[in-house]
């Protein structure tokens, strides 16, 4: 078995302090065999709150998956942002974007989707693409295979029309294509979970999307602060969402995912608190 931490946009600059070291307290509690932060370390990508983020990154005394996130490029620096928009990034936080961490389990991959043109939405390139299939098609099935962007691939099951990471449907019919299992992202500030049939439902086979919501920061939206703590067992998933309770993080919702021989997860829908879902679907042409 496998425990994952996932956790995503904590946005220094914006961060609630007390959350903050209780977040580090739960992991450490945690014990994960990996620690996953899917982007949005920053809140304007400056000097001091990357020195912030960097020094909140070294207290995690685990393996990591750091991935950048739209926050972590500058935005009234506009100099900066077309010329250098993650060099800060790779300055304080790391030089490696395409992060992989593999072991006789799982295999993860982080990509980056934060780009200069566009100041919320993301996209992955064709180099990427193919990246992610160099990467997940030679690795055995039997190992658990996770891609991390900051940038979701599936919206909210309650709002399908919120906007995707560019190439959605591209990648996920290479996703099909290598089996891979699991997309962890964070960016709508929004813990809910299910898999890519309630979208795009022309997929021969299901993959789980697990999203994050705001783990730190006081940027929240429909819910409060929260963490994603992720158990992988053989063709099992185990999703506990813990959340800001006003004193710790506890857990607040959990749910368990099985592959079924057919080639898909069984799911419930995890939506996010007051949510009903959305019956609208999703052309794989984007």
């Amino acid at each position: 078995m496998r425990t994952l931490v996932h956790i995503s946009d904590i946005h220094f600059g914006r961060v609630i302090p007390s959350v903050a070291e209780a977040l580090l307290a739960a992991l450490e509690a945690d014990a994960p065999d990996l620690v996953v932060i899917s982007g949005d370390l920053t809140q304007r990508a400056r000097r001091g709150q990357y020195r912030m983020a960097r020094d909140f990154l070294n207290r995690i005394q685990f393996p990591k998956i750091v991935v950048p996130g739209n926050h972590d490029v500058p935005l009234y620096n506009v100099a900066r942002r077309f010329l250098r928009p993650l060099t800060r990034y790779r300055r304080y936080i790391t030089r490696d974007m395409a992060p992989f961490y593999q072991d006789d389990e799982i295999a993860v991959l982080g990509i980056n989707t934060a780009r200069s043109l566009t100041f919320t939405n993301g996209r992955i390139s064709e180099n990427q693409i193919e990246l992610i299939r160099e990467r997940f098609c030679p690795i055995p099935d039997n190992i658990f295979k996770i891609l991390v962007t900051h940038h979701p691939f599936l919206p909210p099951p309650e709002n399908l029309k919120l906007p995707l990471v560019r190439r959605a449907g591209k990648i996920l019919r290479m996703v099909e294509a290598c089996n891979l299992d699991l997309l962890l992202a964070g960016h709508f500030h929004m813990s809910y979970a299910g898999g890519s049939h309630s979208a795009y439902r022309t997929l021969a086979r299901s993959v789980l999307v697990i999203q994050a919501g705001t783990a730190a920061s006081s940027r929240m939206r429909t819910e409060g602060n929260a963490y994603n703590l992720i158990h992988i067992h053989n063709a099992r998933v185990t999703l506990r969402v813990r959340m800001w309770d006003g004193e710790r993080f506890d857990d607040h919702r959990t749910r368990h995912y099985t592959y079924n021989t057919d080639g898909g997860w069984d799911y419930p829908t995890l939506l996010a608190p007051g949510a009903t879902p959305s019956d609208g679907k999703r052309s794989l042409e984007n």
